[in-house]
């Protein structure tokens, strides 16, 4: 199974009690950020629960780099948009290369909950290698929590086997 993150995960921080961005101001890249981190979590818990059941099946998460997929070109803010178009043109790899670190992460052998992206200047352009990841997206207790949180909101469980 193969989660796709974003290097951005890096300026996201899980708010639990505020998991949606209900209360106080949203700032669209820091909820960017905390989704991806999320992401990232969820990999990292699903691999362990998967583990644990004895499953062969495995969780894998990956991130694109800087990809020119128009992403960065959908705000309110007609200049950002066209700083941003021109930045795409500039520096960022294409869609194609951006796509390989999933379709690496589907055919390759790798070991659960590893994590795949452009092996460039701050992994944000090349080809997938294995790269690392946040301290905050390597904390096994957090990912419980989101995870059982997640449970709650969704109303939807883990079918397997799960040891507190």
């Amino acid at each position: 199974m193969v989660t796709v993150a974003s290097d951005a995960h890096r300026v996201g921080k899980i708010r639990l009690d505020d998991l949606n961005w209900e209360h106080g101001d949203y700032q669209r890249w820091r909820a960017y950020g905390q989704s991806k981190l999320a992401n990232l979590l969820f990999t990292l818990e699903l691999q362990r629960r998967l583990r644990e059941a004895g499953s062969d099946v495995r969780a894998l998460a990956v991130h694109p780099g800087y990809a020119a997929t128009k992403l960065q070109q959908r705000t309110e803010n007609v200049v950002q948009n066209a700083v941003m178009a021109i930045t795409n043109r500039l520096l960022a790899q294409s869609d194609e290369m951006g796509a390989l670190p999933t379709l690496y992460a589907a055919t390759q052998d790798l070991p659960g909950s590893s994590y795949v992206g452009p092996d460039g200047f701050r992994e944000q352009r090349g080809h997938p290698t294995l790269v690392s990841r946040s301290t905050a997206a390597t904390d096994p207790e957090t990912a419980k929590r989101l995870w059982k949180l997640s449970e709650e909101l969704t109303g939807v469980t883990f079918p397997l086997a799960y040891a507190a």
